[in-house]
């Protein structure tokens, strides 16, 4: 609570009430003590240790966040980024190459996956948001995937809650093929008790471009259901720790993509909530 108004804190200390640490239930019932209003007072006291658990929630979680605004902070997080960029390259025997065309993508998505507001500063005029799902776009051999594999894979080294899993969409219609289901990649509630859906955040690979039946499986079917699925989790499980991102990568336009999802889905829902992505152009030639 270093931010904690001392002079409220005072005021308190002459009721015995120790502050919960928001500030503004803190005026509240400050307020309310004050007034001498014993109704009041005790529809307050009645909530009073569920409003000092949920604060303390809060307060753990914004002190297990990295300080992403410090530009040493950021710089460090940046290299250790490029050694694990270069450590999935390695095989292949090259190196990561940041330039004009990924530098700026890098900044956003670095800021992004450490939730700082500061993200939605780096692509002025576009309307990024920290609370939207990511879509990366460009043509074949940019970078797409290969950028997202890396902060799959920086995400899980420094345990950071936002961390994903990245798939292709041959991999998810397979395992439609395997169990006539999607659900792991959706709501994941197999063995759930209760209706307590276990679903992570991923990353689906070259959306839109699978037409073919896969083994008399409509792909484009699958990923339909994928996106409504996954949207609704996006817009329903809104609090906190509770939301699930499901990001994308496609070779497509938002105009090709109309026309691939548009057959499947006539009332055009499933462009419309492309509307809750940050769609995130990513230019130059194959680096493959």
């Amino acid at each position: 609570m270093s931010n904690y108004p001392q002079t409220l804190r005072d005021e308190l200390a002459k009721y015995n009430y120790a502050p919960t640490g928001n500030i503004e239930w803190d005026r509240a019932v400050l307020h309310t003590l004050r007034q001498q209003n014993k109704p009041d007072y005790c529809a307050m006291v009645a909530i009073d240790n569920v409003m000092r658990k949920v604060q303390k929630e809060i307060d753990a979680e914004q002190k297990s966040k990295v300080n992403i605004a410090d530009p040493a902070v950021f710089n460090a997080h940046i290299q250790l980024w490029k050694q694990i960029a270069n450590k999935i390259l390695c095989s292949q025997r090259r190196e990561f190459v940041v330039d004009d065309n990924n530098h700026e993508v890098i900044r956003f998505l670095m800021y992004y996956f450490h939730e700082s507001p500061l993200a939605e500063e780096v692509f002025p005029g576009r309307g990024y948001k920290i609370h939207k799902n990511v879509m990366l776009q460009g043509k074949a051999g940019v970078g797409k995937t290969l950028l997202m594999q890396v902060f799959s894979a920086y995400l899980k080294y420094i345990n950071s809650p936002m961390q994903f899993e990245c798939i292709s969409v041959t991999q998810m219609v397979n395992h439609f093929s395997l169990c006539n289901n999607i659900d792991l990649y959706t709501y994941n509630e197999d063995n759930s008790k209760a209706f307590q859906i276990k679903p992570f955040h991923l990353c689906l690979n070259d959306i839109g471009l699978e037409n073919r039946p896969f083994y008399g499986i409509d792909t484009t079917t699958v990923v339909n259901d994928f996106l409504h699925a996954r949207n609704e989790l996006w817009s329903i499980q809104c609090d906190g720790a509770d939301k699930k991102f499901a990001h994308l990568t496609t070779n497509l336009t938002t105009a090709d993509l109309a026309k691939v999802f548009n057959g499947k889905d006539p009332y055009g829902r499933t462009i419309d909530r492309f509307k809750t992505y940050n769609v995130i152009p990513l230019s130059g030639e194959s680096r493959r």
